[in-house]
């Protein structure tokens, strides 16, 4: 069963200590996410699974590389996310001309006060929708780095903090690669996730065709309700990192992630961070299905999206037209889950 699309009754704790299992079984964040999930499905048809893991990503607190092709609704997916918690949207669309200062803001000199006024950039949100991210060059594509990693930007020496919660919700055409900087390793490692959103179904397909033509985008957006403030967000972030984790969950992850660079078929496996990513969006499913604690379930659930950025394809096994998709499969089942 897949623990983005469907919730499932949560299964008997496992054995810990009274005070690891402090959180109350039935979670606040669990409801909140559940009742998020809901809005969004009435303006985004048929993308259910995309949809719970952009939630899981926000409960981890951290930032998704959406991969898809032109016209699926990844603008109204971020749109209709920031109407249900009352958040702050901006929307960068990245192009060869773009400008460091562009996506961080700078500093104007005022000639009626005679001084330096500062002009923020649109990364002070909290949802920021970088749109075609590589079609802009390294030095603009690296302005962002420090934001998702710091939450902080430097302008002119001065440091100045991003209010939480901040996410960074990135595209890339999967099509189009003329005129692209491909994102460095680096930079893809900071993405919590990379989502891939693919053509809905037949019948889901009408069913958005029909609701488009019938109102504009700003008026299915209306219909949404705000459920909750930012506030309330970070409160259920801070509920996720608590989660408890048990050392054979962890030990898990880390099996996970040390496959990726034993495969014969990868090339650059994961690093650290994957195996970090992997626990901390496991904490996410197990609050969004209503549980306190993690299941191996959990993580495997989240290891296609979690790892499949962070790898390299070997070359003899790339000319053959292996997707990493399959290959991470193959690897993920050869790694035992512990029993709980």
């Amino acid at each position: 069963m897949n623990e983005f699309s469907h919730e499932t009754s949560p299964p008997p704790p496992p054995q810990v200590a009274e005070n690891e299992m402090s959180m109350p079984q039935e979670l606040p964040a669990m409801k909140l996410f559940s009742a998020m999930r809901k809005e969004l499905r009435k303006v985004f048809l048929g993308q259910d699974e995309v949809a719970g893991q952009v939630l899981a990503a926000l409960l981890a607190g951290g930032h998704v590389l959406l991969e898809g092709k032109p016209g699926l609704g990844k603008t109204h997916l971020v749109l209709a996310l920031a109407k249900t918690f009352g958040g702050a949207f901006s929307r960068i669309q990245f192009t060869p001309d773009l400008m460091p200062s562009d996506v961080t803001g700078f500093k104007l000199f005022d000639m009626k006060s005679q001084t330096f006024q500062l002009r923020t950039g649109p990364v002070f949100t909290n949802l920021l929708l970088a749109d075609e991210i590589n079609r802009a060059p390294a030095k603009t594509q690296a302005s962002l780095l420090e934001v998702m990693q710091e939450r902080q930007v430097t302008i002119d020496g001065e440091s100045l903090q991003i209010g939480a919660p901040f996410m960074t919700l990135a595209t890339q055409n999967p099509v189009e690669h003329e005129g692209t900087y491909p994102l460095p390793e680096a930079q893809l490692d900071r993405f919590i996730m990379k989502i891939v959103i693919d053509y809905p179904n037949e019948s889901d397909e009408a069913a958005i065709v029909a609701m488009a033509a019938m109102t504009q985008q700003q008026d299915s957006l209306a219909t949404l309700q705000v459920l909750c403030t930012p506030d309330d967000v970070i409160a259920a972030q801070k509920q996720t990192a608590a989660v408890v984790a048990m050392p054979e969950v962890v030990a898990y992850a880390v099996a996970l992630t040390r496959a990726t660079r034993e495969a014969r078929t990868i090339s650059l496996g994961a690093g650290t961070r994957g195996a970090i990513s992997l626990l901390r969006i496991g904490k996410a499913l197990a609050v969004m299905n209503g549980r306190n604690f993690v299941t191996p379930d959990d993580v495997k659930s989240a290891a296609l999206p979690v790892l499949r950025h962070r790898v390299q394809i070997a070359p003899e096994v790339a000319i053959t037209g292996q997707q990493v998709d399959d290959i991470l499969a193959v690897i993920i089942e050869g790694v035992p889950a512990p029993r709980m």
